[in-house]
């Protein structure tokens, strides 16, 4: 995930960059860039949310998570939180359902005007992206849950079974 997340920031930062120099200092124009990027973009922003998730660093601006002390309310805020976290994902997923049937509704599938790539190409991979950042933060409210209960998880029995 780290190799495609730098490979696709550089792939961005060097196409921009070529674009200003080509369009400005040269006059001339880089071929259907947006079109080509537009795809390593959408993969290198969920290769990084999926980064971001698993280390715990996505952006969290909730100042719960400072003020509250007590283990039994952290345990709820945590659950609140991954409950809409999830709730949020599954409404995008079906977002994205509609705006494929929208797609699918047309005689043609609609494409870019150079490259001629089908729009449904971009929309069906972010759904699928979002249907993996459901399943996974199912995973999360899932052990979430179990640990609030008190029930052992088979990766902790594995390491007890280890020692």
């Amino acid at each position: 995930m780290r190799q495609i997340v730098m490979v696709s920031g550089f792939l961005m930062a060097f196409t921009f960059g070529a674009v200003v120099v080509i369009r400005y200092g040269f006059g001339g124009d880089l071929f259907a860039y947006e079109e080509w990027l537009l795809g390593i973009s959408i993969v290198g922003f969920f290769a990084g949310a999926v980064l971001a998730s698993a280390r715990n660093l996505h952006i969290n601006a909730d100042i719960l998570g400072i003020v509250i002390q007590n283990p039994r309310m952290i345990w709820w805020r945590g659950f609140i939180v991954l409950t809409v976290e999830l709730l949020v994902i599954l409404f995008l997923m079906y977002a994205c359902y509609v705006s494929l049937l929208d797609d699918f509704s047309f005689p043609r599938l609609r494409a870019t005007p150079v490259l001629r790539i089908p729009f449904v190409t971009w929309r069906i991979g972010i759904m699928v992206a979002f249907g993996f950042m459901a399943m996974f933060t199912t995973a999360y409210l899932y052990v979430h849950i179990r640990q609030g209960l008190g029930l052992p998880l088979k990766s902790a029995a594995a390491k007890e079974a280890a020692k």
